[in-house]
């Protein structure tokens, strides 16, 4: 399967199981957010209700913090249960 490049970087994913990465993920849903939306069919879904002269992040973008961060959890995003 193959990505947009990154800069120069030829971006390729294979399922070979040669060497792999487990940040591949994050590859896949930018991938899939820029094929169909995906984030900002997902932040249309919100009402935002702040004062817009008091916004210093998009809804869209807040939600794509929230997804990305789910999906590629680092220890900082790991839910507490």
């Amino acid at each position: 399967m193959e990505y947009q490049s990154l800069g120069r970087r030829e971006v390729i994913g294979r399922f070979d199981g040669g060497r792999i990465t487990s940040d591949g993920g994050g590859l896949l849903l930018r991938e899939v957010d820029q094929r169909i939306g995906l984030l900002d069919r997902l932040a249309a879904c919100f009402t935002d209700h702040r004062n817009p002269e008091s916004i210093e992040h998009s809804v869209r973008d807040l939600v794509a913090q929230r997804v990305y961060g789910l999906a590629l959890p680092l220890i900082e995003w790991a839910p507490i249960i």
